[in-house]
């Protein structure tokens, strides 16, 4: 049985600081060689299994913090807030993640015997302790990067054993209801959807809750229990993370980055911006121009 150890010096071996993606298809390996700020981003569903150090991630108001030996899965595309809390140059925080893809859950749950397992309700993230099972098929995993001739064939059964061994564990009902073409979760991804595609719109409630085949009433109640806020909340987080994303990269002065993301208003747009990063969009773009590359990209 493979160990968190052999887990640390494959990922020390192949991640350079920040997210490293890797030509294992849906694999990423992160490295941080010190606590990092707090960093928005926009998560796919994903698997995240931590070999050293520690994280603290943030959604809407939750924290979920983890450290070396557990695991965090994530079901649907969710606005986070992470930062790497325990790292050095002596000992890295290093993690690995793999994208969690509905059509490989559904293929899995198709093969399986009828399951007496209770269906909890729809949750968006979890964090587990990572059973020698699922630390041995994650090492296998990252150790494909030293055998690339052999990505082609072993990658695919090595997903397919590690999302058996997920179906089987604490997350089990979570993963399950990823690859469920009918469960609450992929509906309300329909609208997640709809709402990224769309977040400068104006968007009506009564049409997500058509697009998530559910009444208005059920769709603002399973949308919540998701995700942990409301559609018009999640819109906001769109908005402001698309914002931040415009100022770090684009010339365009604040008046525009408003509009571009759905603002009339320029002193509305200002103000919720500094409500949500803590920084008017000006002061928030200088510090963020400042920071290194690892610092915006662990996720």
């Amino acid at each position: 049985m493979e160990t968190l150890g052999t887990l640390r010096t494959l990922i020390a071996r192949h991640a350079q600081p920040g997210v490293n993606l890797t030509p294992v298809p849906g694999l990423r390996v992160m490295r941080a060689n010190g606590p990092t700020q707090p960093a928005h981003n926009m998560a796919e569903p994903l698997f995240g299994l931590l070999a050293q150090g520690a994280k603290r991630t943030v959604l809407e108001g939750k924290t979920f913090s983890y450290r070396a030996g557990q695991y965090l899965t994530v079901s649907l595309d969710l606005p986070l807030c992470g930062a790497v809390v325990e790292a050095s140059e002596e000992r890295p925080f290093l993690s690995m993640s793999l994208a969690l893809r509905p059509a490989a859950i559904a293929a899995l749950l198709l093969d399986m015997a009828a399951s007496d397992r209770v269906l909890l309700g729809p949750t968006a993230m979890a964090v587990s302790d990572a059973s020698p099972e699922i630390v041995d098929v994650a090492v296998r995993l990252v150790r494909l990067l030293d055998r690339p001739e052999e990505i082609e064939i072993l990658a695919p059964m090595l997903e397919r054993e590690l999302l058996w061994r997920l179906l089987m564990g604490p997350q089990g009902a979570m993963v399950r209801q990823i690859g469920l073409a009918d469960s609450h979760l992929r509906h309300i991804n329909r609208a997640i959807g709809k709402i990224r595609t769309h977040y400068a719109e104006i968007l009506r409630v009564e049409d997500l809750a058509r697009l998530a085949a559910m009444s208005v009433p059920s769709f603002h109640r399973h949308f919540r229990a998701a995700t942990a806020m409301s559609p018009i909340q999640f819109q906001k987080q769109i908005r402001m993370q698309e914002a931040r994303a415009l100022l770090l990269t684009d010339d365009k002065d604040i008046a525009d980055v408003a509009v571009s993301v759905g603002y009339d208003s320029h002193s509305q747009f200002s103000r919720e911006y500094g409500r949500h990063f803590g920084l008017t969009p000006s002061q928030d773009a200088a510090r963020l121009r400042g920071l290194t590359p690892p610092e915006l990209l662990v996720a």
